[in-house]
């Protein structure tokens, strides 16, 4: 007899260390802002982060680590400044696109 196991007690998954270049980087992005929730965009942002080092995020940014972890926590809503400020140190820019190109 096989062994259920239960979703609550399987790990949880962290992207960080799949984010190990500029490619999956802006993969991992693209597909986060297809999603178009702004909670999810800051944990995907915060698994970036912790990916180069959270740290020498925040420093380069000009934001607290401890305010750096609390933006980019799942589930919160950062400002577009914070998130603008954070994808400048992380050496990514958000773009827009037509949804209907020609």
């Amino acid at each position: 007899m096989s062994k259920r196991i239960k979703v609550d007690d399987l790990p949880g998954f962290d992207a960080a260390p799949y984010l190990d270049s500029e490619q999956a980087i802006a993969a991992y992005l693209t597909d986060i802002l297809s999603a178009n929730n702004a909670g999810l965009l800051a944990a995907a942002l915060g698994d970036i982060a912790r990916a180069r080092g959270m740290t020498e995020i925040a420093k380069s940014a000009g934001i607290t680590r401890e305010a750096l972890y609390k933006a980019l926590r799942p589930g919160s809503e950062p400002r577009l400044d914070t998130v603008n400020r954070v994808c400048a140190a992380l050496g990514v820019r958000l773009v827009a696109q037509p949804i209907h190109p020609v």
